[in-house]
C-alpha cells in the first residue's frame, strides 16, 4: 500500500458502505482476468466496499495442486493425491444428515475416503453411504513441505491466521450460512465446477421462518409458503456464480450464501478478516451478545453475575467473547507497532518471520491503516456499556493504554 492508497482507504473507511441495491437488479460481479490487477484496486474497489468478484485462473496456474493433483482430463488425480496423503485421518461430512443446523461429520482415513469417492463416482454420484463431502481439513498446516499453493496478495493481510498462529489452536469452520464472525472468505477451485448463490447483507432476515430460524437451504419449495416463510416474497434474487476450475472467488463480509459442486471437484477455501472489515466484525459481535441477553433476560435482576454468563454463553455459540476480541485486537496492533517502530530503526521486530515478510510486503502505509482501524474499534469498544462492565483484571491488557500506544506510533510514523 502506497501512501496515496492510504489516505483514499482512511477516507473511504469514514464512508457508510454504498447500498447492495445494483447486485439486487443485476446477475454479474467483476471478472478480474490479468494478474497485473493491483492490491490497491482490490482494496478500494471489493474489500472496502464489501463487494464479490471472481479471478481468473491466471491467478492459480503456477501452483503445484492444480499441477499435480488434476488428471489430463481435469478430473482429480486420486493416484497422486493417494500417494500424498495414505494414511491420513481426515474429516468427513455427510452431507445428506443434518445435525442442527449442519452436517455431522466423522474421521476416516484418506484412503478410505478417496475408495468411496471412486465407488461413488462409478454408481452414477450414488452410495448407500449417502454424500459424503470431505471438508475443513487444514492440509496445508499438516503438510507444508508439499507447497501445494500460495495465498494471492490480495488475500495476506488475514487477521484470523495471524491470532490463532500465535495461539497455537485449531481454527473455527455447505449449508446456507455466513462465514465465521463475518469474515471474508476466498475459494479457488483446483478442478471442477461450482454454483454459488449468493445474497447480499441483510436479505437473510426475509429468509427465516415464522421462528426467527435462518433457511437451510435456499432452493427447497417451502420458502413460497407465506405461512412458515412470511417475508420470502421481499427477497432479491441470489446473485448465481458458475466457478470453473483454476477460478477463485472472493466472498465479502456478511454474504450468506449456499454452494454446490456441479461435477468431481477439489478446492481450497479460506476465511479471513482484517481492517477493512473489522467494524463489520465489531456489530455482528454486539449483535450476538444482544441476542444473548435477550434471550435470558427474565434473570437479569436476580443474577448478580448476568452480564458475566451473557459473555460465557456468546463465547459457547460464537467461539468469542468481549474479553477475547480485546485480546484479538492487542496481538494485531502489537505486531504492527513492532513492525513500524522496525522500519523506523528504534528497535528490532518482534513478529515472526512469516508475519513479518508479510507484514514488509503489505508495505508500512498498510500496518499504519491496520492500527488505525483497531484504534476506531478501541474508541468504540470503550465508549460500550458491556464492555466497559468487564472485569479489567480479566482482560490481557487496558484497550486506553494500548490505544495511546498506537496513537503515539502513528504520530511519529506518519
Amino acid at each position: 500500500m502506497d501512501r496515496e492508497t492510504f489516505h483514499t482507504c482512511c477516507s473511504l473507511v469514514k464512508i457508510p458502505r454504498e447500498s447492495y441495491e445494483q447486485f439486487r437488479s443485476s446477475h454479474f460481479v467483476d471478472y478480474i482476468e490479468k494478474k497485473d490487477f493491483s492490491y490497491s484496486r482490490f482494496l478500494k474497489n471489493y474489500l472496502l466496499p464489501n463487494h464479490p468478484c471472481v479471478f481468473s485462473k491466471r491467478f492459480t496456474e503456477d501452483w503445484n495442486c492444480r499441477k499435480h493433483w488434476v488428471t489430463e482430463a481435469g478430473k482429480p488425480n486420486f493416484q497422486r493425491l493417494l500417494q500424498d496423503f495414505v494414511d491420513t485421518p481426515v474429516p468427513v461430512a455427510n452431507c445428506n444428515a443434518r445435525e442442527y443446523n449442519a452436517n455431522p461429520k466423522q474421521i476416516l482415513p484418506f484412503k478410505e475416503f478417496i475408495t468411496y469417492w471412486k465407488e461413488y463416482i462409478q454408481n452414477g454420484h450414488s452410495s448407500p453411504k449417502g454424500c459424503l463431502y470431505l471438508k475443513d481439513w487444514h492440509m496445508a498446516r499438516e503438510f507444508p513441505e508439499h507447497n501445494v499453493y500460495r495465498t494471492p496478495m490480495f488475500f495476506s493481510s488475514d487477521w484470523l491466521n495471524e491470532y490463532w498462529d500465535t495461539l497455537e489452536v485449531d481454527d473455527y469452520r455447505t449449508p446456507f450460512h455466513a462465514d465465521v464472525f463475518r469474515s471474508y472468505s476466498w475459494s479457488a477451485n483446483v478442478c471442477g465446477r461450482k454454483k454459488w448463490l449468493l445474497y447480499p447483507p441483510g436479505q437473510e432476515e426475509y429468509l427465516r421462518d415464522c421462528h426467527g430460524n435462518l433457511i437451510y437451504d435456499v432452493t427447497v419449495p417451502s420458502l413460497r409458503d407465506k405461512g412458515q416463510y412470511p417475508n420470502y416474497e421481499k427477497a432479491c434474487q441470489p446473485l448465481e456464480i458458475i466457478q470453473e476450475a483454476g477460478e477463485i472467488i472472493f466472498v465479502p463480509s456478511g454474504w450468506h450464501h449456499q454452494v454446490y459442486n456441479l461435477e468431481d471437484t477439489i478446492s481450497i477455501n479460506h476465511n479471513w478478516l482484517n481492517g477493512c472489515n473489522l467494524d463489520i466484525m465489531w456489530q455482528f459481535l454486539q449483535g450476538e451478545l444482544s441476542a444473548v441477553q435477550r434471550e435470558i433476560s427474565e434473570w437479569r435482576d436476580s443474577m448478580d453475575t448476568w452480564h458475566q454468563h451473557c459473555q460465557v454463553i456468546m463465547k459457547s455459540c460464537t467461539g468469542i467473547d468481549y474479553g477475547e476480541f480485546a485480546s484479538f485486537l492487542k496481538i494485531i496492533a502489537t505486531n504492527r507497532l513492532s513492525f513500524l517502530n522496525a522500519c523506523s530503526g528504534t528497535s528490532a521486530s518482534g513478529c515472526p518471520r512469516h508475519l513479518a515478510d508479510t507484514l514488509a510486503s503489505l508495505g508500512p502505509h498498510h500496518a499504519a491503516f491496520d492500527l488505525q482501524r483497531v484504534a476506531h474499534i478501541l474508541e468504540c469498544m470503550l465508549s460500550n456499556e458491556d464492555f466497559l462492565r468487564l472485569d479489567p483484571a480479566s482482560l490481557s491488557s487496558q484497550p486506553e493504554s494500548l490505544l495511546q500506544q498506537i496513537r503515539d506510533t502513528m504520530r511519529s510514523a506518519l
